[in-house]
């Protein structure tokens, strides 16, 4: 016997045209009634199965607001983009969506705010992981630190060194990102690891050192 449909039609067709069958013959063969077998006749393909309506759920009242806030995140900066956490909150807060459960919304949200993505005719965010090579890269970078200085408050700059592959980074404070600064960094650094990158050591912050 045909295992789908439209092979059950093509071999209907096939007996009828090609082996003289009759309908009535062709029932009995097939097992099946008077009406697949003139659907078949007629028909090259089997009519598509009819789609059920999805089943209404407690958060259709609210899934145009959901989409709003997923609309609105196309043009907002990274840091203030709704996570479902926020959506769930702010239906709960603004709306009283006090039925509507965190899981909801959450699988809600990670289905549509791909959909809104492509509709925009934008790609969905992507994360590309680095690989390093241990010991053949570093990376510096300076940054502010506030302290307390004989009990005046002082902004000082924080040099960081830090081993792509391992994480293992050294530090020192020192009162300026200037080019003497950095290069002592760079010395105290390398003392304490014992060693130097055999690739590079990359500068990752835009305040370039300057000669004071």
């Amino acid at each position: 016997m045909p295992k789908s449909k439209v092979e059950l039609y093509a071999a209907i067709r096939r007996d009828h045209r090609q082996g003289g069958l009759s309908m009535r013959a062709l029932e009995h063969k097939y097992g099946v009634t008077w009406r697949t077998v003139r659907k078949a006749l007629d028909s090259k393909w089997p009519e598509p199965r009819k789609k059920h309506r999805p089943r209404a759920t407690r958060l259709d009242a609210y899934k145009k607001i959901i989409d709003g806030f997923l609309q609105a995140d196309l043009d907002a900066q990274p840091k203030q983009k709704h996570t479902a956490k926020r959506i769930h909150d702010r239906l709960v807060e603004e709306h009283g969506a006090v039925e509507i459960s965190y899981q909801m919304v959450r699988s809600y949200v990670a289905d549509r705010r791909k959909q809104i993505h492509l509709l925009a005719g934008r790609a969905p965010d992507a994360f590309v992981p680095q690989s390093h090579i241990p010991g053949a890269e570093a990376e510096a970078d300076f940054g502010d630190v506030h302290i307390v200085l004989a009990g005046v408050p002082t902004r000082c700059y924080l040099f960081s060194f830090r081993l792509s592959y391992s994480g293992k980074a050294v530090h020192r404070v020192f009162a300026s990102c200037g080019q003497e600064a950095f290069i002592e960094g760079h010395v105290h650094a390398l003392n304490t690891l014992g060693g130097v990158p055999r690739g590079r050591a990359a500068t990752t912050t835009s305040r370039r050192p300057s000669p004071e």
